[in-house]
């Protein structure tokens, strides 16, 4: 597949992939970085600080993630650690529900080339 759509498709679901893994715990953006490259890099492709950090300074500045800052254990330096806001959360429901939807009407018509 001409590599255009294959990065047309993962622009429009990152934001939702990363809320979705924040979600699931306070984390650190090098943690979010290997997780995406450990579960989805055979679909997503390798994830890059590049990319992950641009949307997560925008989630954060739009409102759905708030960050705290702690001392990381090895080096004395700090990690920035990211959680949903409230917005956050209900941002992201919205997402999921969204998606099921978009996936079962795509399915419905993609189905139709037989």
């Amino acid at each position: 597949m001409n590599q255009k759509y294959i990065q047309q498709f993962k622009k429009g679901s990152l934001e939702m992939v990363l809320l979705s893994l924040i979600a699931r715990k306070e984390t650190y953006g090098y943690e979010i970085i290997a997780e995406l490259n450990e579960r989805g890099a055979s679909v997503l492709g390798y994830a890059r600080e590049g990319t992950v950090y641009p949307i997560l300074y925008r989630l954060q500045e739009t409102g759905l993630l708030q960050c705290r800052i702690a001392p990381a254990a090895a080096n004395g330096s700090s990690k920035k650690y990211y959680s949903l806001t409230e917005d956050g959360k209900a941002t992201l429901q919205e997402m999921v529900n969204f998606w099921g939807d978009y996936t079962k009407c795509i399915n419905r018509f993609i189905g139709e080339q037989d």
